[in-house]
Protein backbone atom coordinates (compact mmCIF):
# COMPACT_ATOMS: atom_id res chain seq x y z
CA UNK A 1 0.00 0.00 0.00
CA UNK A 2 1.27 3.47 -0.86
CA UNK A 3 -1.01 5.40 1.47
CA UNK A 4 0.69 6.83 4.56
CA UNK A 5 -0.01 5.06 7.81
CA UNK A 6 -1.41 7.82 9.93
CA UNK A 7 -1.57 7.88 13.68
CA UNK A 8 -2.82 11.35 14.63
CA UNK A 9 -1.53 12.66 17.91
CA UNK A 10 -3.09 15.33 20.04
CA UNK A 11 -1.23 18.57 19.31
CA UNK A 12 0.92 19.53 22.24
CA UNK A 13 0.37 22.95 23.78
CA UNK A 14 3.67 24.83 23.83
CA UNK A 15 4.62 25.44 27.41
CA UNK A 16 7.54 27.41 28.71
CA UNK A 17 8.86 25.85 31.89
CA UNK A 18 10.92 27.90 34.33
CA UNK A 19 14.58 27.07 34.41
CA UNK A 20 16.84 27.20 37.42
CA UNK A 21 18.62 30.32 38.57
CA UNK A 22 20.79 31.90 35.91
CA UNK A 23 24.07 33.75 36.14
CA UNK A 24 24.07 37.54 35.97
CA UNK A 25 24.91 37.30 32.27
CA UNK A 26 22.15 34.80 31.64
CA UNK A 27 19.72 36.98 33.44
CA UNK A 28 16.26 35.91 32.50
CA UNK A 29 14.16 32.87 32.11
CA UNK A 30 12.97 32.42 28.56
CA UNK A 31 9.69 30.66 29.05
CA UNK A 32 6.25 31.48 27.80
CA UNK A 33 2.85 29.92 27.37
CA UNK A 34 1.39 29.73 23.91
CA UNK A 35 -2.05 28.53 22.93
CA UNK A 36 -3.79 28.01 19.65
CA UNK A 37 -6.90 30.13 19.24
CA UNK A 38 -9.05 29.83 16.12
CA UNK A 39 -6.14 28.37 14.20
CA UNK A 40 -3.67 31.10 15.20
CA UNK A 41 -1.22 31.29 18.07
CA UNK A 42 -2.05 33.59 20.95
CA UNK A 43 0.98 34.28 23.09
CA UNK A 44 0.94 35.10 26.76
CA UNK A 45 3.50 37.88 27.24
CA UNK A 46 6.78 36.66 28.69
CA UNK A 47 7.94 37.94 32.06
CA UNK A 48 11.62 38.45 32.57
CA UNK A 49 13.08 37.33 35.89
CA UNK A 50 15.92 39.63 36.79
CA UNK A 51 18.84 39.23 39.12
CA UNK A 52 20.35 42.28 40.88
CA UNK A 53 21.16 44.84 38.18
CA UNK A 54 19.85 42.82 35.19
CA UNK A 55 17.11 44.52 33.14
CA UNK A 56 13.55 43.71 34.13
CA UNK A 57 12.27 44.27 30.59
CA UNK A 58 14.70 42.81 28.04
CA UNK A 59 15.21 44.78 24.84
CA UNK A 60 15.57 43.24 21.40
CA UNK A 61 19.34 43.57 21.71
CA UNK A 62 19.27 41.79 25.09
CA UNK A 63 17.61 38.82 23.40
CA UNK A 64 20.08 38.86 20.52
CA UNK A 65 23.02 39.02 22.92
CA UNK A 66 21.59 36.13 24.90
CA UNK A 67 21.20 34.05 21.73
CA UNK A 68 24.83 34.73 20.84
CA UNK A 69 25.86 33.66 24.31
CA UNK A 70 23.86 30.45 23.98
CA UNK A 71 25.60 29.75 20.66
CA UNK A 72 29.10 30.29 22.00
CA UNK A 73 31.72 29.01 19.56
CA UNK A 74 29.54 26.26 18.12
CA UNK A 75 29.41 26.90 14.33
CA UNK A 76 26.01 25.21 13.95
CA UNK A 77 24.46 27.44 16.61
CA UNK A 78 26.24 30.56 15.40
CA UNK A 79 24.83 29.92 11.93
CA UNK A 80 21.22 29.87 13.12
CA UNK A 81 21.78 33.11 15.04
CA UNK A 82 23.01 34.74 11.82
CA UNK A 83 20.21 33.28 9.70
CA UNK A 84 17.53 34.66 12.05
CA UNK A 85 19.06 38.15 12.25
CA UNK A 86 17.05 40.93 10.57
CA UNK A 87 18.58 41.93 7.24
CA UNK A 88 20.54 38.70 6.83
CA UNK A 89 21.34 37.93 3.17
CA UNK A 90 21.55 34.19 2.49
CA UNK A 91 24.61 33.08 0.54
CA UNK A 92 24.38 31.23 -2.77
CA UNK A 93 27.08 28.55 -2.44
CA UNK A 94 27.96 26.03 -5.12
CA UNK A 95 26.13 22.72 -5.14
CA UNK A 96 27.92 19.98 -3.19
CA UNK A 97 28.11 16.43 -4.44
CA UNK A 98 25.27 14.26 -3.07
CA UNK A 99 26.11 12.47 0.15
CA UNK A 100 24.72 9.79 2.42
CA UNK A 101 25.08 11.47 5.78
CA UNK A 102 23.64 8.39 7.52
CA UNK A 103 23.10 4.83 6.36
CA UNK A 104 19.47 5.67 5.53
CA UNK A 105 19.63 9.45 4.94
CA UNK A 106 21.02 11.30 1.92
CA UNK A 107 21.30 15.03 1.17
CA UNK A 108 20.73 16.23 -2.40
CA UNK A 109 21.57 19.90 -2.55
CA UNK A 110 21.95 22.80 -4.96
CA UNK A 111 23.79 24.73 -2.24
CA UNK A 112 21.14 27.29 -1.32
CA UNK A 113 18.46 24.68 -0.67
CA UNK A 114 18.52 20.93 -0.13
CA UNK A 115 16.28 17.89 -0.39
CA UNK A 116 16.65 15.06 2.11
CA UNK A 117 16.03 11.44 1.11
CA UNK A 118 15.08 8.88 3.75
CA UNK A 119 15.93 5.48 2.30
CA UNK A 120 13.92 2.42 3.34
CA UNK A 121 13.67 -1.18 2.04
CA UNK A 122 10.26 -0.32 0.54
CA UNK A 123 11.21 2.94 -1.11
CA UNK A 124 12.17 6.55 -0.48
CA UNK A 125 10.52 9.35 1.49
CA UNK A 126 11.82 12.61 0.04
CA UNK A 127 11.67 15.78 2.11
CA UNK A 128 11.37 18.72 -0.32
CA UNK A 129 11.96 18.73 -4.06
CA UNK A 130 14.16 21.75 -4.91
CA UNK A 131 13.19 24.62 -7.20
CA UNK A 132 12.01 23.18 -10.53
CA UNK A 133 11.87 20.02 -12.67
CA UNK A 134 15.37 20.57 -14.05
CA UNK A 135 16.87 20.69 -10.56
CA UNK A 136 14.85 17.62 -9.56
CA UNK A 137 16.28 15.72 -12.52
CA UNK A 138 19.86 16.97 -12.16
CA UNK A 139 20.27 16.88 -8.39
CA UNK A 140 17.65 14.51 -6.98
CA UNK A 141 17.31 11.85 -9.67
CA UNK A 142 20.97 11.84 -10.73
CA UNK A 143 22.11 12.31 -7.14
CA UNK A 144 20.18 9.29 -5.91
CA UNK A 145 21.56 7.16 -8.73
CA UNK A 146 25.11 8.22 -7.87
CA UNK A 147 24.46 6.99 -4.33
CA UNK A 148 23.10 3.68 -5.69
CA UNK A 149 19.55 4.51 -4.71
CA UNK A 150 16.72 4.10 -7.21
CA UNK A 151 14.74 7.32 -7.80
CA UNK A 152 11.85 5.30 -9.23
CA UNK A 153 11.20 4.08 -5.67
CA UNK A 154 10.35 7.57 -4.39
CA UNK A 155 6.95 6.95 -2.78
CA UNK A 156 6.31 10.26 -1.03
CA UNK A 157 7.49 13.84 -1.44
CA UNK A 158 6.93 15.68 1.83
CA UNK A 159 6.93 19.41 1.08
CA UNK A 160 7.92 21.29 4.21
CA UNK A 161 6.29 24.51 3.05
CA UNK A 162 4.73 26.25 0.09
CA UNK A 163 7.69 28.11 -1.37
CA UNK A 164 8.91 27.32 -4.86
CA UNK A 165 12.40 26.21 -3.84
CA UNK A 166 10.82 23.40 -1.81
CA UNK A 167 7.95 22.21 -4.03
CA UNK A 168 9.31 23.07 -7.50
CA UNK A 169 10.35 19.55 -8.49
CA UNK A 170 7.53 17.69 -6.76
CA UNK A 171 5.14 17.38 -9.71
CA UNK A 172 7.98 16.17 -11.94
CA UNK A 173 8.68 13.35 -9.47
CA UNK A 174 4.97 12.57 -9.23
CA UNK A 175 4.66 12.40 -13.01
CA UNK A 176 7.84 10.38 -13.53
CA UNK A 177 7.56 7.90 -10.69
CA UNK A 178 4.06 8.08 -9.26
CA UNK A 179 5.25 9.68 -6.03
CA UNK A 180 2.53 11.07 -3.76
CA UNK A 181 3.00 14.72 -2.83
CA UNK A 182 2.22 15.76 0.74
CA UNK A 183 1.75 19.26 2.15
CA UNK A 184 -0.15 20.88 5.01
CA UNK A 185 -3.64 22.08 3.98
CA UNK A 186 -2.82 25.73 4.69
CA UNK A 187 0.03 25.66 2.17
CA UNK A 188 -1.98 23.74 -0.41
CA UNK A 189 -4.43 26.63 -0.04
CA UNK A 190 -1.57 29.11 -0.37
CA UNK A 191 -0.56 27.56 -3.70
CA UNK A 192 -4.16 27.53 -4.90
CA UNK A 193 -4.50 31.26 -4.16
CA UNK A 194 -1.20 32.32 -5.77
CA UNK A 195 -0.78 29.81 -8.67
CA UNK A 196 3.05 29.85 -8.65
CA UNK A 197 5.14 28.21 -11.35
CA UNK A 198 5.71 24.46 -10.96
CA UNK A 199 3.06 24.11 -8.26
CA UNK A 200 2.14 20.44 -7.76
CA UNK A 201 -1.42 19.23 -8.17
CA UNK A 202 -3.07 18.99 -4.77
CA UNK A 203 -2.63 15.48 -3.42
CA UNK A 204 -2.25 14.39 0.23
CA UNK A 205 -2.85 16.63 3.26
CA UNK A 206 -0.48 16.48 6.23
CA UNK A 207 -2.14 16.47 9.64
CA UNK A 208 -0.32 17.68 12.73
CA UNK A 209 1.55 14.83 14.39
CA UNK A 210 0.91 12.49 11.46
CA UNK A 211 3.09 9.41 11.31
CA UNK A 212 4.17 8.42 7.82
CA UNK A 213 5.50 4.86 7.76
CA UNK A 214 7.34 3.19 4.91
CA UNK A 215 9.60 0.13 5.01
CA UNK A 216 9.74 0.04 8.80
CA UNK A 217 10.70 3.73 9.07
CA UNK A 218 8.28 6.19 10.65
CA UNK A 219 8.51 9.94 10.05
CA UNK A 220 6.50 12.20 12.36
CA UNK A 221 5.22 15.33 10.61
CA UNK A 222 4.70 18.34 12.87
CA UNK A 223 2.85 21.51 11.93
CA UNK A 224 5.13 24.45 12.73
CA UNK A 225 3.45 27.45 11.05
CA UNK A 226 5.12 30.84 10.94
CA UNK A 227 7.49 30.83 8.00
CA UNK A 228 4.37 29.97 6.00
CA UNK A 229 0.88 29.14 7.31
CA UNK A 230 1.45 25.43 6.76
CA UNK A 231 5.14 24.84 7.48
CA UNK A 232 5.91 21.25 8.56
CA UNK A 233 8.95 20.03 10.51
CA UNK A 234 9.74 16.28 10.41
CA UNK A 235 11.26 14.05 13.10
CA UNK A 236 12.63 10.71 11.91
CA UNK A 237 15.13 7.93 12.69
CA UNK A 238 18.64 8.07 11.25
CA UNK A 239 20.74 4.92 11.36
CA UNK A 240 24.52 4.72 11.52
CA UNK A 241 26.62 1.59 11.91
CA UNK A 242 23.86 -0.38 13.63
CA UNK A 243 22.72 2.42 15.93
CA UNK A 244 19.54 4.45 15.59
CA UNK A 245 19.52 8.17 16.30
CA UNK A 246 16.65 10.66 15.98
CA UNK A 247 16.78 13.61 13.59
CA UNK A 248 14.82 16.84 13.40
CA UNK A 249 14.49 19.14 10.42
CA UNK A 250 13.15 22.65 11.15
CA UNK A 251 10.90 23.25 8.17
CA UNK A 252 11.12 27.02 7.61
CA UNK A 253 13.91 29.39 8.58
CA UNK A 254 13.34 33.05 7.70
CA UNK A 255 10.90 34.85 10.03
CA UNK A 256 7.90 36.49 8.31
CA UNK A 257 7.43 40.26 8.19
CA UNK A 258 4.23 40.58 10.22
CA UNK A 259 4.59 40.62 14.01
CA UNK A 260 1.55 38.36 14.44
CA UNK A 261 3.15 35.79 12.12
CA UNK A 262 6.38 35.98 14.11
CA UNK A 263 4.34 35.22 17.23
CA UNK A 264 2.91 32.18 15.45
CA UNK A 265 6.47 31.14 14.53
CA UNK A 266 7.52 31.53 18.18
CA UNK A 267 4.61 29.37 19.36
CA UNK A 268 5.64 26.72 16.83
CA UNK A 269 9.24 26.79 18.04
CA UNK A 270 8.09 26.22 21.62
CA UNK A 271 5.86 23.32 20.60
CA UNK A 272 8.46 21.72 18.39
CA UNK A 273 11.18 22.04 21.05
CA UNK A 274 8.94 20.14 23.44
CA UNK A 275 8.27 17.41 20.89
CA UNK A 276 11.93 17.04 19.93
CA UNK A 277 12.85 16.71 23.60
CA UNK A 278 10.28 13.97 24.13
CA UNK A 279 11.51 12.20 21.00
CA UNK A 280 15.14 12.30 22.16
CA UNK A 281 16.35 14.17 19.08
CA UNK A 282 20.15 14.24 18.83
CA UNK A 283 20.57 15.15 15.13
CA UNK A 284 19.89 18.60 13.64
CA UNK A 285 19.26 19.04 9.91
CA UNK A 286 18.05 21.91 7.74
CA UNK A 287 16.64 22.30 4.24
CA UNK A 288 18.77 25.47 3.97
CA UNK A 289 22.28 24.40 4.88
CA UNK A 290 23.56 27.98 5.18
CA UNK A 291 21.36 28.24 8.28
CA UNK A 292 23.05 25.47 10.24
CA UNK A 293 26.59 25.01 8.87
CA UNK A 294 25.23 22.06 6.93
CA UNK A 295 27.37 22.28 3.80
CA UNK A 296 30.52 22.51 5.88
CA UNK A 297 29.44 19.49 7.90
CA UNK A 298 28.84 17.55 4.69
CA UNK A 299 32.41 18.22 3.61
CA UNK A 300 33.76 17.30 7.05
CA UNK A 301 31.90 14.00 6.82
CA UNK A 302 32.97 13.38 3.23
CA UNK A 303 36.64 13.70 4.14
CA UNK A 304 36.40 11.90 7.48
CA UNK A 305 37.90 8.49 8.03
CA UNK A 306 35.57 5.64 8.88
CA UNK A 307 34.62 5.59 12.53
CA UNK A 308 35.03 9.31 12.99
CA UNK A 309 32.20 11.04 14.80
CA UNK A 310 29.39 12.18 12.50
CA UNK A 311 29.14 16.01 12.71
CA UNK A 312 25.37 15.91 12.22
CA UNK A 313 24.98 14.10 15.54
CA UNK A 314 24.99 17.14 17.81
CA UNK A 315 23.57 15.49 20.93
CA UNK A 316 20.27 16.06 22.69
CA UNK A 317 21.43 19.10 24.67
CA UNK A 318 22.71 20.93 21.57
CA UNK A 319 19.54 20.08 19.65
CA UNK A 320 17.54 21.68 22.46
CA UNK A 321 19.89 24.65 22.53
CA UNK A 322 19.35 25.08 18.78
CA UNK A 323 15.61 25.38 19.37
CA UNK A 324 16.22 27.69 22.36
CA UNK A 325 18.19 30.00 20.08
CA UNK A 326 15.35 29.96 17.54
CA UNK A 327 12.98 30.93 20.37
CA UNK A 328 15.28 33.65 21.71
CA UNK A 329 15.94 35.20 18.31
CA UNK A 330 12.19 35.28 17.60
CA UNK A 331 11.57 37.01 20.91
CA UNK A 332 14.17 39.57 19.89
CA UNK A 333 12.63 40.07 16.46
CA UNK A 334 9.19 40.56 18.04
CA UNK A 335 10.65 43.03 20.56
CA UNK A 336 12.34 44.80 17.66
CA UNK A 337 8.97 45.17 15.93
CA UNK A 338 7.38 46.49 19.10
CA UNK A 339 10.18 49.00 19.66
CA UNK A 340 9.84 50.23 16.07
CA UNK A 341 6.07 50.58 16.48
CA UNK A 342 6.52 52.54 19.72
CA UNK A 343 9.03 54.87 18.09
CA UNK A 344 6.68 55.47 15.15
CA UNK A 345 3.73 56.15 17.45
CA UNK A 346 5.78 58.57 19.57
CA UNK A 347 6.99 60.44 16.48
CA UNK A 348 3.47 60.73 15.09
CA UNK A 349 2.14 61.97 18.43
CA UNK A 350 4.89 64.59 18.69
CA UNK A 351 4.25 65.74 15.11
CA UNK A 352 0.54 65.97 15.78
CA UNK A 353 1.07 68.01 18.95
CA UNK A 354 3.47 70.38 17.19
CA UNK A 355 1.03 70.89 14.33
CA UNK A 356 -1.84 71.59 16.73
CA UNK A 357 0.25 74.05 18.73
CA UNK A 358 1.63 76.04 15.83
CA UNK A 359 -1.62 76.82 14.05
Amino acid sequence: MNEPQTEPTRPASPQGRPHGALTRRRFWQLGAAAAATAGAASLVPERAFAETSAPADPTAQDYFDHAAELAGDNPVLKSIVSALTAGYTPPRPAAPAPLRIFDNVAVLSVGFVSATAILTPRGIILIDALDNPDEAEQYIVSGLRSLRADPSTIKYVVVTHGHGDHFGGAQYLADQYGARVMMAPADWDLLASTSPANAPTRDLDITDGQKLTLGGTTVTLNHTPGHTPGTVSPIFPARLRGRTHTAMLWGGTNPPAATASKETYLASALTFASRTKRAGVDIELSNHAFADYGLERMEELRSASNGRENPFIVGASTAQRFMKIVETMLRGRIAQDQQAATTTATTMAATSAHTAGCC
